[in-house]
């Protein structure tokens, strides 16, 4: 899409009511559509998230009823109590299964808009990879993101690796374990800080097998010692499928920690909590037995309201 196209595409939405909030730097432009009556193209997405002719984003989210879009209704069908709907999309407009600071940040515009409140059992939103539960934290929220699993078990217990990664600015092809969170990623462990700088991750990597639809890559530093006081605790860039590089990416967080864990072997199962320093904070993440017996994974971090207006005015 040319300049002109974009200055457009943004103008064709004039009088629209916006926010922009971020997670630990994984920022977003909100739209309130309950509804479903305020639509917003993929050209109209990619143009509001442009940081020079838009708003500037990592995404957009709309925040609708469940009831009143298909996959909502399918997320209601699961847990009636998942009123709303997180309608996420990346920064070039695709439409992605979920996001960990998204809906974070997704909750605290509801709460601050009187969408919503917060039970006390916690605010369940659905979302393209599920019906999530956000509760308040001593930090902000946390949110319950699911079990997750290996992309290619075979592989990942037999060697521990199922891709390989080519970056722009590593020297030479690394290999990488892949992580589901509801949206796909690999994460690639380097051997310190000064690799993770030299990563060029405004350049798309190159992982083979690619999926499909494509697939986050997360590049990890251990710390060392890995666990002190049973808190471990890591570095982390990230390329997101759709956007480039963020400053943060929830859903990869969870999937870098499942890795490492899985590499320290002992060592990682022994921390009780994990601390992921990425270039917009910290997040925190631990494992949790769901009733159903499954590993499930709980995100916690900020979400802050920068802005609020409307779009021409």
């Amino acid at each position: 899409m040319n300049p002109q196209d974009r200055i457009d595409a943004v103008a064709a939405l004039t009088g629209l009511a916006f926010s922009k909030v971020h997670a630990t730097g994984n920022d977003f432009v909100m739209i309130s559509a309950p509804a479903g009556e305020r639509d917003v193209t993929a050209a109209q997405v990619a143009a509001l998230c442009d940081r020079h002719l838009g708003l500037g984003g990592d995404g957009l989210i709309r925040a609708i009823r469940s009831e009143s879009l298909a996959e909502g209704r399918a997320a209601l069908a699961a847990d009636p109590g998942a009123e709303w709907f997180m309608d996420y999309r990346n920064g070039d407009g695709s439409i992605a299964e979920m996001c960990g600071n998204g809906v974070r940040a997704f909750a605290h515009f509801l709460l601050l808009e009187g969408l919503a409140e917060m039970p006390a059992d916690g605010l369940r939103i659905g979302t393209r990879a599920g019906v999530k539960v956000v509760r308040r934290s001593g930090d902000g929220y946390s949110v319950d993101m699911g079990p997750w699993e290996f992309i290619h078990p075979e592989r990942a217990e037999a060697d521990a690796m199922d891709s390989l990664v080519t970056t722009a600015g590593l020297s030479v092809p690394r290999p990488s374990l892949s992580v589901s969170m509801g949206n796909p990623h690999t994460v690639v462990a380097l051997p310190d800080v000064a690799e993770l700088a030299a990563a060029d991750l405004h350049t798309l990597p190159a992982v083979e097998p690619l999926p499909p639809n494509g697939i986050n890559v997360e590049y990890v530093v251990p710390s060392e010692p890995l666990v002190v006081d049973r808190v471990a605790a890591i570095d982390m860039r990230v390329h997101e499928r759709g956007v480039g590089e963020t400053l943060s990416c929830g859903t990869g967080i969870c999937a870098a920690v499942v890795a490492v864990r899985h590499w320290a072997g002992p060592a990682g199962c022994d921390a009780a909590a994990w601390a992921v320093a990425v270039p917009g904070g910290v997040c925190g993440v631990r494992f949790v037995q769901a009733p159903d017996g499954a590993e499930h994974v709980v995100l916690s971090g900020p979400a802050v309201r920068v802005a609020t207006g409307v779009l021409g005015v």
